[in-house]
Formats: structure tokens, sequence, C-alpha cells
């Protein structure tokens, strides 16, 4: 992990960003416009300057050369990226790439997966509802049967609450998974399917008989567990999952920053909603297949405009990819780590927001370092060159046009230190 940690920050400090592309295109006719610059500031003070011309030609000449030594130009941009990786290092954030550091901060909409990512990730049961002719402990033993072969967050809930209630839970045989509907297997004699509602229509399962209690608590933030055994409803399972402390702290700061907020879920309309009205989110797009986050994302960026999504878990891997700027938390699965652009140590949401504001600041640093640097040259390179000597006999000696040189480096990277400063959202 720490070698990981090391790789990540070396690689996003040696990035060059696209306004670096910008800065180097800049700097390629720069050069040569200094050096026609100081030959014509030559030929003018030979040919009409004061005498000893030859003396005051060469020494302007080379003021101009000296004036306008492209350190600070170069400096702007690897410092302030160098400094603001670093201070982001500190803070939890880390950046894989460099130009994560500018697509942040343009984003105009953060979108958030739900499991593990909003909520804590770790759901436990909470109520257990049969139909008529089965009871609670039927329904979740069934359940806990058929989920033992699976690893999603809501099958370890299921098996927890039969373990806690020493239910004695039979070997299921045929396992087979359906990703974003559910899961179904043998358990004696008899095929069990445990999933979403859209599973139960699949299989023509009816579930209109606990319709209103599902409802009732979908209205309460519980994530939903149809149980069918041969196509006949046998129960809904509740499953709570908490909401992460910092969800509505983060949400709020997103929201101050000028940010839409929005949720893309598997889980049915009532549940996402219920869970997006606690933290503030703006945005609900639920009863998505895994396969759908990534078309999600092209809607909510087609309506808002650059986009970064937050996800943890394997699923959320092509939407991070996807996003313009792809968030993954670090107490997530790998490949979520490997595909995102930013990874949160921690898997508190405050790091969402510290990301978007550090890039802001870096971005905002640099700015400040390039107009300082072209500031400088437009202003002393025709001093230097001697424009003033006409008006008040003023004229730039190259050690003074030395000393201002060493000073616009010295400006631009106290500039960047300054980025050690950036106060995180805790």
């Amino acid at each position: 992990m720490l070698a990981r940690i090391v790789k990540m920050v070396e690689t996003a400090q040696g990035a060059k960003l696209p306004v670096q592309a910008m800065v180097d295109k800049v700097t390629a006719w720069f050069v040569p416009a200094v050096l026609i610059a100081a030959a014509i500031t030559f030929l003018i003070w030979l040919l009409i300057g004061p005498t000893p011309a030859f003396s005051f030609a060469l020494v302007n000449a080379v003021a101009v050369l000296i004036i306008a030594c492209p350190c600070a130009m170069g400096l702007a941009t690897p410092t302030s990226i160098m400094v603001g990786t670093g201070r982001a290092a500190e803070t939890g954030v880390l950046f894989r790439n460099g130009e994560a550091l500018q697509t942040l901060r343009d984003t105009a909409i953060v979108a958030f997966d739900k499991t593990g990512t909003l909520t804590e990730g770790r759901p436990q049961v909470t109520e257990a509802l049969p139909a008529d002719g089965f009871s609670s402990d039927d329904v979740l033993a069934l359940a806990a049967a058929v989920e033992a072969g699976s690893e999603h967050p809501l099958a370890e809930a299921v098996l927890g609450s039969a373990a806690d209630k020493k239910l004695a839970v039979s070997k299921a045989e045929g396992f087979e998974a359906q990703p974003g509907f559910g899961v179904k297997a043998t358990v004696d004699g008899c095929i069990v399917a445990v999933g979403a509602r859209r599973f139960m229509e699949a299989l023509s399962a009816d579930t209109k008989a606990l319709d209103l209690v599902a409802e009732d608590l979908a209205a309460k933030a519980r994530s939903l567990l149809f149980v069918a055994v041969d196509g006949r409803l046998a129960g809904v399972i509740g499953v709570a999952d908490p909401v992460k402390p910092s969800a509505k702290a983060a949400i709020a700061a997103l929201h101050d920053a000028g940010l839409k907020t929005a949720m893309i879920s598997g889980d049915n309309r009532k549940t996402a909603e219920a869970i997006a009205r606690d933290v503030g989110i703006d945005t609900v797009i639920a009863d998505v297949l895994p396969d759908g986050k990534v078309d999600a994302l092209t809607v909510l960026r087609a309506e808002h405009g650059a986009i970064a999504f937050a996800g943890d878990g394997i699923n959320d891997a092509p939407a991070l990819a996807a996003a313009d700027t792809g968030i993954a938390i670090g107490t997530g699965t790998d490949i979520a780590i490997e595909t995102a652009d930013v990874v949160l140590m921690s898997g508190a949401l405050t790091g969402v927001v510290n990301a978007i504001q550090l890039s802001r600041a870096v971005m905002r640093n640099i700015a400040q370092n390039l107009f300082w640097a072209f500031a400088y040259n437009a202003v002393l390179i025709p001093v230097a060159a001697g424009i003033l000597y006409p008006v008040n006999g003023t004229l730039l000696s190259p050690m003074l046009a030395a000393a201002a040189m060493g000073l616009s480096s010295v400006f631009v990277l106290s500039n960047a230190l300054r980025l050690k400063r950036f106060s995180p959202l805790s």
C-alpha cells in the first residue's frame, strides 16, 4: 500500500497538465523571439546609440537575453503541481495522474454510487416480512441458503442475520447470479430466487401481496430483497445500510462550491430518493443495472457539463473510466482504484470536496504564476532594451537584469508554496 501511494504521488508530480502544453508552445516561440529582440537591440544601439556605441549595444543586448530567461515560465506549472499533489497526499487525496488536477477544476456535477460510497457498505437486515404460507424465519433461511454463494454486501447482511438468529440454513445447489437482478439456486428441491423486484417480474412471480409493505420499507431507505419459491412470492427482506456521517457535510460543501450532485443506484426509486433526501442530493437515477451507469453519466454530462463520478465497487469501474474524472474510495476494490483518476485514502466523502477545492487552488496558482512570468517579461524586456533611455537616461545593467530574473523565479516558487497552506474539509 505504501509503495502504491508513493508511485501514485510520483506519477502525478511528474505529469504534464494540458495547460503545460500551451506553455510549451508559447515558450517555443518566445525563445527565438527574444533572440531576435536582442539582435535588433544590438543593431539599433550600434547604429544610432551614443559613443561608445558597441559597448552600449553589447550591454543592452545581453541585458535583454538575461531578463528574458524563461525560468519562471518553465517553473510556473510543475512547481504548483508538485506542491499541490504533495499537499493532497497529506490530506488523504491521491491524484493518480496530473490531468485530473485540471479536469476536476472544470467539474459541473458530481455523481455518486450509493452502496459503499454514500453509505457505509455494511448493510444489516432490519425486517423479514413473509407472504401467506411462510414465516419470517422461513424467508430469511431460504434467502440465506441462496445468498451463501454470493459476494454481494446484501448477501453478507442476510447471512449475518440468519446466523444471529441461529437458523438452520440448507445447502443450495446450482447457484446462479444475474448481475443487477438477483440470485437463484435449488434449496431442498425447490428453486429459490432472491433479488430485486425486476427479478421477480422476470420470473413471473407476483409481488402484489407485499407491494404496500415493500413501499413502506423503501420509504424508510431500506434496500429490498424479494424471495420467491418455485415462482411464488415467499416474502420480502428489508436491508438498511447507514449513510456515512461525512455524506451530508460533503454534499452541502459541493453545493456551496456551485456544483450539482447526483446519485446513481441499482436500488428501487423510493429507497434511492429516501437516501438522497437525507443527504441533500439533487438528482436521483435509480433502478440502474451495472452496465447502465455509463449511460446515466452520459445523460448527466449532456445536461450539466463535465462530470466526476465517485464509486468503490467492481461494477463502478466502467463509470469511473467513463467520467471526466473518476474518484475511487480507497476502502473499495482494487479494480475501482486502478481505474480511477483520484483515490481517496479514507472512506470519508469530504475527500471529494478536498480534491475539487485543491484542483481549483492549483489551477488558480498556475494561472497566477503564468501571469507573473509573462507580465514580468512584457514589462522589463523593453526596459532592458533601453526604451526609457531617451526619456530619462535609464538603462538596465545585466547585473540588475540577472537579479530581476532570479527574483521572478523566487516569486513563482514562493507562490506555489502557498498551496501548502490549503485547509481541507474535515
